[in-house]
């Protein structure tokens, strides 16, 4: 008996084609069936042969979604099938993408995988910017945070975070844009701190809003797609107008 090949799991990087490795792109000219998220780019769906049975299991915050149950049933059905199954994801497979989730359901079916890690969103809207995420003497560390499960969002360390020099990204931040500023200021954050809002990171349509904690939430209101937050960061050619110490965080 053929055993079924392992499912996938592919990061198809934050949408530009050219963000895609050379792996991811041959794992989808070998697919036979990709099952993908909403956030994954045209120009990288462009890439699925025809003949290849493409599936949008897509989530959107707070709009139309796919159940994460509904996700991981259909991925075993189909993984069962002995087709090559490739899981798209946008970004980074392993960053925010409930990567454990449907590898626990593809082990307790007895089914076997394999994770071709991503460029993830961060690091392509750094590039955007002009910055680096890290920086020798300005922070040793980089912070990624989510901001759509408020749960978690609500316990982290505000008084490090909101330490000068500090740099973080901020998945899926737009609608607690007020809450991050709002903690940040209470443990004593400079309200000139940069903010960088990177929507459609990497796409066509690509907007770079520079922002600072103080001007955060009505900036970041203007940002109608994805978008991530660069806290810390000012776009490079915006960072001279911030005056020497907000240009030597940024």
């Amino acid at each position: 008996m053929t055993l079924p090949s392992p499912v996938l799991f592919v990061g198809a990087g934050p949408g530009a084609a050219d963000h895609l490795t050379l792996g991811a792109a041959r794992a989808l000219q070998e697919a036979e069936v990709v099952l993908h998220d909403r956030l994954v780019g045209d120009e990288v769906l462009a890439l699925i042969p025809d003949h290849v049975r493409r599936v949008d299991v897509g989530k959107e915050g707070f709009g139309p979604t796919t159940t994460q149950a509904a996700i991981n049933a259909l991925l075993v059905a189909q993984a069962r099938t002995g087709a090559r199954v490739v899981r798209l994801k946008g970004g980074d497979c392993g960053v925010f993408g409930r990567l454990d989730e449907e590898i626990a359901a593809l082990e307790a079916a007895g089914l076997a995988f394999a994770v071709l890690p991503g460029l993830t969103t961060a690091s392509a809207a750094a590039a955007a910017i002009g910055q680096s995420l890290t920086r020798r003497g300005r922070n040793a560390g980089l912070r990624i945070l989510t901001g759509h499960v408020m749960e978690g969002f609500a316990e982290q360390d505000w008084k490090g975070l909101a330490r000068s020099g500090e740099v973080a990204a901020i998945y899926m931040g737009k609608k607690s844009a007020r809450f991050l500023q709002g903690r940040l200021m209470m443990h004593g954050a400079d309200p000139a701190t940069p903010v960088t809002v990177v929507e459609n990171a990497s796409r066509a349509d690509q907007r770079i809003l520079a922002a600072s904690l103080a001007t955060l939430p009505a900036i970041v209101a203007d940002a109608t797609g994805p978008a991530i937050l660069l806290y810390g960061l000012a776009p490079r050619a915006a960072a001279p107008a911030l005056g020497p110490l907000k240009e030597a965080q940024a």
